[in-house]
C-alpha cells in the first residue's frame, strides 16, 4: 500500500512540475509576442514629448479607416513645407468626442515622427480645430482607446419566443 502511494505522489509531483515549468514559460512567450507586435507597428518606445513639433495646415483628405499600416484614422495635412500624412488614432474616439474632421479644416497638430517599418510616420498626440482640442495619444505615444459608454438601462432581450 505504501508503494502505491509513493507512485501516485510521484505522478502528482511530475504533474505539478510540468505546470510550474509551463507557467514559467508563459511570460517569455507573451514577451516574445509583444516584440513581434511592436515590430509590426510603430516603435512607440521612441516617442518622446521633448521632440514634439506643432504642424499647422489645411486638411486635404481624411480617411477614418486606413487599410494600410498604421491602421486607424489618417489626415493628409497640407502645410507650408508640403503634405504630411498624420496618424490621428481611432476614428471612434474622434466621433465620440464630437471632433469631426473635414477637407478644408484648419488644424494644429502636435506630435512627432516615429520610426515605422522602413521609414517614419508622423503620429498626432493633440489635435486642435479652432478652440476644440482633443488628446488622441498618451505622452508615451500610445494611442488612446475608444471605450463605449455604459448604458444605465439593462440590456433588453432580442428576438421573440418560439
Amino acid at each position: 500500500m505504501e508503494r502505491e502511494c509513493k507512485g501516485k505522489m510521484g505522478k502528482r509531483t511530475q504533474y505539478l512540475l510540468v505546470l510550474v515549468v509551463a507557467a514559467g514559460m508563459l511570460p517569455g512567450l507573451v514577451k516574445g509576442q509583444e516584440k513581434n507586435n511592436a515590430a509590426a507597428g510603430a516603435d512607440l518606445s521612441s516617442y518622446d514629448v521633448k521632440r514634439e513639433v506643432s504642424l499647422t495646415g489645411t486638411v486635404e483628405a481624411f480617411n477614418a479607416a486606413a487599410q494600410t499600416a498604421p491602421r486607424g484614422a489618417h489626415v493628409m495635412l497640407k502645410t507650408s513645407s508640403g503634405v504630411v500624412d498624420v496618424h490621428v488614432g481611432d476614428a471612434r474616439l474622434l466621433a465620440a468626442s464630437h471632433f469631426p474632421i473635414h477637407s478644408g479644416d484648419a488644424l494644429r497638430i502636435i506630435g512627432e515622427d516615429v520610426a515605422y517599418g522602413h521609414g517614419t510616420q508622423f503620429v498626432a498626440r493633440i489635435l486642435q480645430n479652432g478652440t476644440h482640442v482633443l488628446e488622441v495619444r498618451s505622452v508615451r505615444g500610445i494611442p488612446l482607446s475608444y471605450v463605449a459608454p455604459r448604458t444605465a438601462e439593462p440590456a433588453k432581450p432580442q428576438g421573440s419566443v418560439l
